[in-house]
């Protein structure tokens, strides 16, 4: 079986928003007009295709990043579904990993909301083309101006305006395209016909306002337009299109459509411009990697399938029907069933079972991949997310994904002796699944820790033990995932002298602890002299650096964000020892971290609350009490959007506290930011009883 369609006819999109934005709903229409499914689906009647997991449909939210094909315009669209909300950002991070391109959706009332800020900051990181969708244009308060000026005051874009509405709020009747100046109307309840017309008189001066501000702005990046406009000719509509395309692909600028996905609005043009103006896998740069045996060599590949066959695994997940699927994207050359490939990232090789093209949770089996696809394998045992799959004669190693900490955790214990297997092998399979959940073993408690990104990430968690592995447990209350670190520069001697097994060991360090930047984590320089320690002590010293990291001197949590020089040592060439430099490094480590005036720091949470005018006082004092910094005030409409910054510690079940004291009117969002010091005064108490002393 060969390629079906020609590489520069697919398109790898992704939709991505703030929660409640749409984009899922946004996702059913773009199945039901492309023809994949035969009805519209709804997230509020739970029977959206791409919101297939029990918890989705319960909760009307978006879990897990769900992946489908479909054709427009003999073009092959895949796309895979985001979550919105912040604790499952990490669905987003691997997948805009993966992806050349996204559609972004906005709430034409909330405009742009705080994930909204995270996940293009996101797409930002990898450099991925966007595309603007201003979705709810029929709700009350819908103002699409006011959302192009925050997507540039917020997001710090230049959106490109395409089409703007004409009317809003229960007066919205359709749109005007500025490129051709024709209103595009809906004429049936599905949204499955529409009507080119003249622009209507009352929009006539609007659609001119915005068609000259988009080909100023084209002119500043498209010499011909410049031209064209300084003389004041007509403009050649092929040549507006293919200026977009490029000021698209280049991500200078970001085309901006509009309409409401729920009533069936505004679908099909942007799928238009899904296919016209966003990247195929030729219009992107090469993927880049590593010569796996020789790192600093950087390896190519062209997106072509004459090349090495190279791909990313970028999501595992369990089947109950087929087993454990190894979800990828093929960056290169072409794979068959059967066909032998290797995992570089752990030096094995790994025989494909079967290929499925997903639809959410829906397969549909091919018997080979190409180059640009995202697919299924079934049949690789140890593949992990981010682990990079090639050709074993022309092996290349793919840049890993990185994924953030967890910041809370759970004790959890089995019922029974029975449940304990079952629960470890239910923890260990859901580990495999998610980056960024952890399961470790207390070592001072023994208890079982889960480690997520918030509480309803942990939530879902416990949800699926119970429905998919039949698991039941007890659950803690929410811990905190604090992190140490040090307030000040010390300098620290250790020599490690011990006769064991009648031989002597012999170690000698002496190291300098210092604060690093925040978010640098653990730093290691080595400022010896030459010959003053074998270099083969020299990666032993720092791993017995880091080893002494993972556990700090104040409750046992990791250390972050020091830098740790060796600026000494000696050697004794009859009884030096690996082991007794890894030792001699770690208790430097412990003894200088009690010496340089360590602290905790917690997680900060990014809280924004809209709340009717009457209850913003009770809010803000509320946050107030909860060691909360008020950064801003802005209005929305009728309502008060409060940003704040809140220690997670003091905002567990915030939405029954902010639902009592708006009685039910306000909503409220949280996110993680950064990690902060800990007062002293509440460090102290943290310590004391996490260790039964004061510090």
């Amino acid at each position: 079986m060969g390629r079906e369609l020609p590489l520069n006819r697919t398109r790898n999109i992704g939709i991505m928003a703030h929660i409640d934005a749409g984009k899922t709903t946004l996702t059913e229409r773009i199945l039901y007009y492309t023809g994949k499914t035969y009805k519209l689906g709804e997230v509020h009647e739970g029977t959206a295709e791409m919101d297939w997991m029990v918890q989705e449909k319960e909760r009307g939210i978006t879990i897990t990043a769900a992946a489908t094909t479909t054709m427009w315009k003999n073009t092959r669209i895949n796309i895979i579904d985001t979550p919105g909300h912040v604790d499952f950002t990490m669905e987003v991070e691997r997948s805009l990993r993966v992806l050349d391109s996204a559609i972004a959706v906005f709430d034409g009332v909330a405009g742009v909301e705080p994930q909204s800020e995270t996940v293009w900051r996101q797409a930002d990181r990898y450099h991925i083309p966007r595309i603007c969708f201003v979705n709810k244009m029929d709700r009350v308060g819908a103002d699409f101006e006011r959302c192009l000026t925050m997507i540039k005051d917020k997001l710090y874009a230049r959106p490109l305006p395409l089409q703007v509405p004409m009317g809003a709020e229960d007066r919205f009747a359709g749109v005007i395209d500025l490129i051709r100046m024709k209103s595009i109307v809906w004429t049936d309840q599905m949204g499955e016909r529409f009507e080119e017309r003249e622009i209507p008189p009352e929009f006539a001066d609007l659609a001119a306002g915005y068609r000259e501000r988009l080909v100023e702005t084209l002119a500043e990046y498209n010499d011909e337009i410049m031209e064209a406009f300084l003389e004041g000719g007509a403009i050649d509509e092929g040549l507006v299109r293919k200026a977009v395309r490029d000021v698209t692909l280049s991500s200078d600028l970001f085309p901006v459509f509009c309409g409401t996905a729920l009533r069936n609005r505004g679908v099909q043009p942007l799928l238009d411009a899904i296919v016209e103006y966003l990247p195929s896998p030729r219009d992107v740069k090469p993927v880049e990697g590593h010569n796996p045996k020789k790192l600093e060599e950087v390896e190519k590949r062209e997106a072509n399938d004459k090349e090495p066959f190279s791909a990313l695994a970028f999501k595992i997940m369990s089947d109950p029907y087929v087993g454990r699927l190894s979800y990828i994207r093929v960056y290169s050359g072409h794979v068959r069933t059967g066909d032998t490939v290797l995992n570089v990232s752990d030096g094995k090789k790994e025989r494909i079972g079967r290929i499925l093209r997903m639809h959410a949770n829906d397969r549909e089996e091919v018997s080979e991949v190409y180059t640009g696809d995202i697919v299924a394998l079934v049949g690789l045992k140890t593949a992990r997310t981010g682990d990079t799959l090639c050709d074993e004669k022309s092996p290349i190693l793919l840049e890993k994904m990185q994924f953030p900490d967890p910041v809370i955790s759970i004790a959890i214990e089995p019922r029974s002796k029975a449940d304990q297997e079952k629960m470890n092998a239910a923890l260990r399979r859901l580990e495999d699944e998610d980056p960024t959940f952890r399961v470790k073993i207390d070592e001072d408690t023994g208890q079982n820790l889960i480690s997520g990104m918030g509480e309803l990430h942990l939530d879902i968690i416990i949800d699926r033990l119970t429905r998919e592995f039949n698991v039941s447990a007890n659950i803690g209350k929410p811990q905190v995932a604090y992190k140490e670190t040090i307030t000040r520069k010390v300098e620290m001697e250790n020599r490690y002298e011990r006769q064991i097994g009648g031989k002597n060991q012999f170690g000698h360090v002496v190291l300098v602890l210092e604060p690093g930047k925040p978010g640098t984590g653990i730093q290691f320089e080595n400022r010896l002299q030459a010959g003053v320690l074998p270099d083969a002590f020299i990666s032993v010293i720092e791993s017995g650096v880091r080893d002494a990291m993972e556990a700090g001197v104040l409750a046992g949590y990791r250390m972050v964000d020091i830098k740790t020089t060796l600026t000494g040592g000696s050697y004794n060439e009859a009884d030096s020892v690996d082991v007794a430099y890894r030792i001699a490094a770690t208790m430097a480590v412990k003894d200088g971290a009690r010496k340089a005036e360590p602290t905790l720091l917690e997680p900060i949470m990014k809280l924004e609350v809209v709340v009717p005018d009457e209850y913003m006082g009770d809010i803000i004092s509320d946050i107030n009490s909860r060691r909360g910094k008020i950064d801003g005030i802005d209005m929305q409409g009728q309502l008060r959007v409060i940003d704040a910054h809140v220690p997670l510690s003091e905002v567990f079940g915030y939405a029954t506290g902010v639902r009592s004291l708006s009685q039910g009117r306000a909503s409220h969002t949280l996110q993680f930011s950064h990690y902060d010091q800990v007062p002293k005064t509440i460090t102290d108490t943290i310590v004391a009883r996490l260790t039964g002393r004061l510090y």
